[in-house]
């Protein structure tokens, strides 16, 4: 246990591992041939295995503890054969899953495959096999191992052949192992709780000292009544595991305490009269979770006869199944993707835009999964989804503040709405040529500077991304209480396209949108933290503090005015289960109602197409459920295939000559560190909680970003040349001298493995290369190494709208433009030139501003360097012209950037006296185009 300790939720993994490595042990000490030191050795190792599994294996309902104290037993008294072919028989189950068949104490394996079938046999599966899906209960009861027998058989008594579910007991004594087994253990789907347990666990938990909880423990004391404690837990396993369902089981007052408690538990039932009632309504809570309703409506219509008469040829796959030249698309992709291919919306379907049925309730199912108060599907990806809300918030004027960094996808929301917008700098990354995160400082600061300019009351929206695309994750809760402090209203759209998979691991849940509006809003309705405010309060109304002392300190938000209002978009397909642009939009706003929903229904309808496809909804719908029931351990294996490829790279000695993870400290400077631990990550759960819970921000430990600049290639060519050409290996993001490695719940040990496989030759044949140079050639490496691995020309900034562009009416001095006036004045040819990279630096040298007339975005990452109506600057230029990405939206290689005429600019500047002879109502001529501009320009804009 002591090796693995610094590998951070790596438990799952141990334990598989120490099976493993006990079944191998057991079977080389039980061949005659294993005698004298090699004896001795195979049996210390079974002793060092066995002791390693004792902590752990109270928590899974197989083997069970019965079952591994045989084991124990066995190995104890030297009774090698039948050590050996027990281990063999537990590890097999555990490692096929066969144990899942429903009867942990009977389950025959030893005729088990040990490894799956090809995935392609699932469409051979006979329709009338019908799987008994298996899940785990935690009982939480001090009870004798005769209770706990009799209560085991009890529960299997009552199973049925037609039951769509079958679960086994887990038991634990005492609270402190509840939340412990709630950690570990991912097949638990439900909890029981009984009055009689104890706060703190008669083991020795050290070994497991990072999975308990000693705040928790102490707030169980046995002083407190068993009503209370029970509340106490349940609140604690509610926060560990949301999707839990809990009940509660007393023998006294069950009435006056399901109505006093009942809020907390799923069912309050009564000890001695509601055990077989408890069971079924263990059942129906998962069946809960695991109803499809529109995937369940779309296969069964799948399966009636129609006639169409009105649209969709290959409705039923009609269009196909008689063709004599394309009946290879149904033995491709099946018949019952087209069975189920229809525009219908009635029949047992629903519709997207106006949804009264089967999608209406798996919407509904999605909001309670993801902790939201509505969500809503989007079939065209998260491009549109940001689009969508934008414009349901946003009128022409209002002001929004932007990461600068974020994705098209919000600037072009922007524009549609006509937002003024000011942009957020990200604090920037010179080593390896990316921005970072936000930082609230400057947030605040933007803020506090449109309320001294009294534009405060125009401010509607931020829009900040989370997780960034290179994982850096914000502290989402304290980002909006310190603007709620500052402007009550405040609405705020989080980009969590990337971070969808977040809400289903306890520490990554704090720092989601939808977690944290919840928690703020329970926050502000608390009378102890009303209370505090008002002293404060009262404290700055005696000495008001300046703008920098409120730039310094944390802000609380007036609980009487601020409201919350949170929205948050996310990309299913890109980190969960779902076909290509499956999105949702989450929402938790307190004044949705009143102020949104008709101007979101619209938006919805302006962006949403009137023929959805059904497939990527029912995906949705399937995904939704996924997680419902196994995102936890989905999640967990995520992260833990995630710092095995960083333990595999960084531990390896010819990899770690060439290439290395860039650890937090690497990617998030220390003053945005309060935690100051440089490798949270890499130093257990207790340090990576302490740093989610204190540090303004913190990295995703899915996301691996590799310095390859030792290498001597730069991050395109490497991921284009070494990993996708030659070697199959997919990744989207690169920087100058770093390329990204994401994991996500398809990721297996086995992707793991093969794309160390991969690095590893491509540092082996670097190596060899390396060796054979000669002096010159030597010389050449070294010196694209020294480029590539020192620090570049400070990364630009946003260098601001054109004057023309900006608000001119009351105080000038906060920076906000208007992006769709800047934009459509491009829609006029005449209006803009193409200008090279060294033209403009001509015309900058000069004095003279050259202004953008359209967004130049690299893509990856897929943010604009220029907006429409931005001045350019030579650090951007110079950003641009160094960039490793040979796709820049917005840049044409023949023509160069397309920019305004300084014409065009001089018409935009207000008139403030109207010439005699032009009557002010009437329209300014657009200027004529410099001579040979407008062809160029014209040419240029249909090549674009």
């Amino acid at each position: 246990m002591a090796d693995r300790s610094h590998a951070y939720n790596s438990v799952w993994q141990l334990r598989s591992d120490a099976w493993c490595r006990l079944e191998e042990a057991a079977d080389r000490l039980n061949r005659a041939t294993t005698v004298g030191a090699l004896k001795d050795e195979y049996t210390a190792i079974c002793r060092d295995q066995l002791a390693a599994l004792t902590p752990l294996e109270p928590y899974w309902a197989y083997p069970g503890s019965a079952r591994f104290a045989k084991v124990q037993r066995l190995f104890n008294t030297g009774g090698y054969d039948k050590f050996a072919s027990t281990v063999s028989r537990i590890n097999r189950a555990l490692t096929s899953e066969s144990y899942r068949t429903g009867d942990a104490d009977s389950a025959n394996v030893e005729d088990v495959e040990i490894f799956p079938a090809d995935p392609r046999t699932l469409e051979q599966q006979p329709v009338t096999h019908k799987e008994q899906l298996y899940f785990e209960v935690l009982v939480v009861e001090k009870m004798t191992e005769a209770q706990e027998r009799a209560l085991r058989k009890e529960v299997r008594s009552w199973r049925r052949p037609d039951d769509e579910f079958v679960y086994e007991l887990v038991v634990v004594a005492s609270g402190d192992e509840a939340l412990i087994a709630a950690r570990l253990n991912v097949n638990l789907q439900a909890v029981v709780i009984r009055r009689r347990f104890s706060h703190q666990s008669e083991r020795n938990l050290s070994a497991l000292a990072e999975f308990a909880d000693t705040k928790v423990s102490a707030d169980l004391d046995d002083h407190k009544s068993p009503d209370e404690r029970a509340q106490i837990l349940a609140a604690s396993l509610h926060e560990l595991r949301p999707e839990l369902d809990l009940y509660l089981m007393t023998e006294i007052d069950v009435e006056e305490i399901a109505g006093r408690l009942g809020p907390s538990f799923r069912r309050v039932f009564h000890a001695r009269e509601g055990v077989l009632e408890l069971h079924l309504s263990i059942l129906q809570g998962v069946a809960a979770r695991y109803r499809t309703p529109f995937f369940s409506a779309l296969k069964q219509y799948s399966h009636r006869p129609t006639g169409v008469f009105h649209a969709l040829p290959i409705s039923q796959g009609k269009s196909i199944v008689n063709s004599h030249w394309i009946k290879d698309m149904v033995s491709f992709y099946g018949l019952d993707v087209f069975m189920a291919e229809t525009s219908a919306t009635c029949g047992g379907l629903d519709s997207l835009l106006e949804p009264t049925g089967p999608l209406r309730e798996t919407q509904q199912l999605a909001a309670e999964t993801y902790g939201s108060r509505r969500t809503y599907f989007v079939t065209n990806g998260t491009s549109t989804a940001n689009k969508i809300v934008t414009q349901s918030l946003v009128a022409p004027g209002d002001i929004v503040l932007l990461d600068r960094n974020c994705h098209q996808s919000h600037h072009y929301g922007m524009m549609l709405a006509g937002a003024n917008v000011i942009y957020l700098e990200a604090y920037p990354l010179p080593d390896y040529t990316m921005y970072g995160a936000v930082p609230l400082r400057e947030i605040k600061s933007k803020l506090l500077a449109l309320k001294r300019a009294g534009k405060l009351d125009r401010v509607k929206m931020i829009s900040l991304t989370n997780c960034t695309f290179d994982g850096i994750v914000y502290d989402v809760q304290r980002v909006m209480e310190e603007c709620l402090a500052i402007k009550p209203d405040l609405v705020f759209l989080w980009d969590e396209a990337w971070f969808a998979f977040a809400r289903f691991h306890p520490v990554y849940r704090a720092r989601t949108a939808m977690a944290s509006a919840a928690k703020l809003r329970e926050k502000l309705a608390d009378k102890d933290y009303s209370e505090a405010y008002q002293k404060q309060l009262a404290a700055d109304s005696q000495n008001p503090p300046t703008d920098d002392e409120l730039l310094n300190r944390r802000l609380a938000p007036d609980p009487a005015k601020a409201r919350v209002r949170v929205y948050a978009s996310q990309s299913t397909h890109k980190t969960l289960t779902s076909l290509r642009q499956g999105s949702m939009i989450h929402v938790f706003d307190q004044d949705f109602d009143q102020k949104v929903s008709e101007a979101f229904h619209e938006a919805y309808m302006a962006h949403t197409s009137t023929s959805p496809n059904y497939q990527i909804l029912a995906s949705l719908d399937l995904g939704r459920r996924q997680v419902a029931l196994e995102g936890v351990e989905l999640v967990q294996r995520q992260i833990e295939n995630a710092m095995q490829l960083r333990d595999a790279i960084d531990n390896h000695p010819l990899l770690s000559r060439y290439m290395a993870c860039l650890r937090t400290s690497d990617l998030i400077p220390d003053e945005f560190r309060d935690s100051h631990i440089a490798q949270p990550l890499r130093s257990g759960l207790r340090n990576m909680m302490t740093a989610w819970d204190r540090d303004e921000f913190v990295l995703d430990p899915s996301r691996i970003t590799l310095s390859i600049g030792r290498t001597g290639y730069d991050g395109d060519t490497f991921k284009r040349d070494q990993l996708m050409d030659r070697h199959g290996v997919q990744i989207n993001k690169t920087s100058r001298n770093t390329v990204l490695f994401m994991t996500n719940i398809g990721t297996t040990r086995s992707s793991v493995a093969f794309l160390v496989e991969v690095l590893v030759k491509i540092a082996r044949e670097l190596d060899d290369a390396v060796g054979d140079m000669g002096l010159g050639e030597r010389s050449r490496f070294e010196q694209k190494v020294r480029k590539l691995t020192a620090s570049t020309a400070a990364l630009p900034n946003f260098s601001g709208f054109h004057e023309v562009f900006r608000d001119t009416t009351g105080d000038t001095s906060t920076p906000e433009g208007d992006v769709r006036r800047a934009f459509y004045l491009s829609y006029d040819d005449t209006n803009c030139e193409y200008l090279g990279t060294d033209e403009i630096l001509e015309k900058l040298d000069a004095g003279a501003d050259v202004v953008s007339a359209t967004f130049v975005t690299p893509y990856p990452p897929g943010f604009p360097v220029l907006v429409p109506g931005q001045v350019f600057s030579r650090e951007i230029l110079t950003f641009l012209r160094d960039l490793d990405t040979p796709e820049i939206h917005g840049y044409n290689p023949d023509f160069g950037y397309r920019v305004y005429t300084d014409k065009a600019i001089e018409m935009c500047r207000p008139v403030t006296q109207p010439p005699a002879t032009v009557p002010v109502s009437e329209p300014v001529a657009a200027p004529k185009p410099k001579k040979g501009t407008a062809n160029r320009s014209a040419a240029a804009a249909g090549a674009d």
